[in-house]
């Protein structure tokens, strides 16, 4: 059985929450834990714990996913805030600390949309605090309502392995749920795709790694059953991904 860790989302302590008020919450979306399941794949929730901890828990699984949710606090790519998105800096921490200890491991990596986000400033990019303000040219690339129906077209960087991986995708769409984006791409990342109609990257990997074995995309694959066969296959990111956790089994 692969081991698939996936990074946890975080409800902070509320006392106006009817339940667990003073406690902290971490959680796996439903529609990731499905997608991460693949046959003879077990997904597994790594909780904030000591970094000792969590190195054991490393050492016996054999792949990250960091999955979507909060903003990334502009102080953890050395920004200051703008306006009122002022992000998660515990989770930011935590999952940066995620990174360093499965990437020290040779372990592959995948992130999605907040990890797309977080990926880009572990190795120094930053982000746009909001695309609506910032690039204000941009087209709309989340809606509280239509959620995870928001799509649109992109655009394959040429000869790049995702454009490889993607072949024979006429015009290729995908789902857009984020209000933040990359701005300065990070060190060692190599652009794989941006958005058809306004050019926000869209996709990344490593230079330092096989294709595919340290990759963010910017869109949400697991919620891609919304909209059908409108959007690219989306095991395709996934199971390239687990055929480098399988090797490194």
């Amino acid at each position: 059985m692969i081991k698939i860790g996936v990074s946890a989302c975080f409800f902070h302590p509320d006392l106006n929450r009817t339940t667990f008020g003073p406690k902290t919450l971490s959680y796996l979306e439903n529609d990731m834990a499905a997608y991460v399941a693949r046959p003879n794949v077990l997904p597994i929730l790594i909780p904030e714990l000591p970094k000792a901890e969590k190195l054991a828990m490393v050492k016996e699984m054999d792949g990250l996913v960091l999955q979507g949710g909060a903003d990334m606090a502009p102080e953890s790519y050395g920004e200051k805030p703008i306006g009122r998105w002022l992000g998660d800096r515990i989770r930011d921490e935590y999952e940066l600390e995620l990174m360093e200890l499965f990437l020290k491991d040779e372990k592959p990596v995948l992130g999605i949309c907040r990890g797309f986000q977080v990926m880009n400033a572990y190795y120094g990019g930053t982000l746009f605090q909001d695309i609506e303000t910032q690039r204000p040219n941009s087209i709309k690339h989340r809606d509280a309502i239509e959620y995870d129906r928001v799509n649109h077209g992109v655009r394959f960087v040429e000869g790049s392995f995702m454009e490889k991986l993607y072949e024979g995708e006429e015009k290729p769409m995908v789902n857009s749920v984020h209000h933040q984006a990359a701005k300065d791409i990070g060190r060692g990342l190599l652009p794989q795709a941006y958005c058809a109609e306004d050019d926000i990257l869209e996709a990344f990997i490593h230079e330092d790694a096989e294709p595919g074995k340290i990759m963010g995309v910017q869109w949400h694959p697991e919620f891609f059953h919304t909209l059908g066969d409108k959007l690219i296959d989306p095991f395709k990111i996934i199971d390239t991904f687990l055929s480098f956790a399988k090797k490194g089994k």
